[in-house]
């Protein structure tokens, strides 16, 4: 096992404590004093790794699309149909890991603030593209091409609906059972729009 290295350590402690105080305070009302507090550092210290708040919101991002990329590849490991790998898709988006009533937050928060700062902006683009082409891939093999967009269309809007409205919820966030209704809805979707044999 590779030995982590100090910094990369408290680059994970202040990036859960950036995702604690962004969910606690709102990203456009906190302070990097406020996260600093924390998680138990120097102002100065969160300062010296992230520069910024802008910076520190893209590090943060980058931080929960790799835990993303991980769970997906986590599900899709041994799925076999496209179906099957459709819906390991939909499972990795409302992973225990990942959806959780902070990261909830900070996520949304993330959405609402990129149209504003061209790095989070392209950071977006990038996720968002990144998942289209995972859920285009499977639909081509499911569906016929004249409703292939739609459908992948809708399912993403389903899925980031589902986390706006989970980050206006208070308290503890149920993936299992986001993850039970998605498949439900996906699934309905699917077979109303010309599933094929093939899947």
């Amino acid at each position: 096992m590779t030995r982590r290295r100090i910094r990369d350590i408290r680059n994970d402690e202040l990036i859960e404590a950036a995702i604690e105080a962004i969910h606690q305070k709102g990203f456009v009302t906190v302070t990097m004093a406020e996260i600093a507090r924390t998680a138990g550092a120097s102002a100065a210290s969160i300062n010296y790794y992230f520069g910024s708040k802008d910076q520190l919101m893209e590090k943060t991002m980058r931080r929960l699309m790799s835990l993303l990329r991980a769970r997906l590849m986590a599900h899709l490991s041994g799925s076999e149909t496209p179906r099957d790998r459709l819906l390991a898709i939909i499972d990795a988006n409302f992973d225990d890991q990942l959806l959780t009533a902070q990261q909830c937050s900070v996520w949304v928060q993330f959405w609402a603030n990129a149209p504003y700062a061209p790095r989070l902006a392209r950071l977006h683009r990038i996720n968002q593209r990144r998942v289209a082409s995972h859920l285009r891939h499977e639909l081509r093999q499911l569906v016929e091409p004249a409703r292939q967009s739609a459908l992948r269309a809708s399912i993403q809007a389903y899925m980031d609906g589902v986390w706006i409205e989970l980050a206006q919820r208070a308290g503890p966030v149920d993936a299992g059972h986001a993850r039970q209704a998605a498949r439900e809805v996906i699934l309905t979707l699917l077979d109303g729009h010309g599933h094929s044999p093939r899947g």
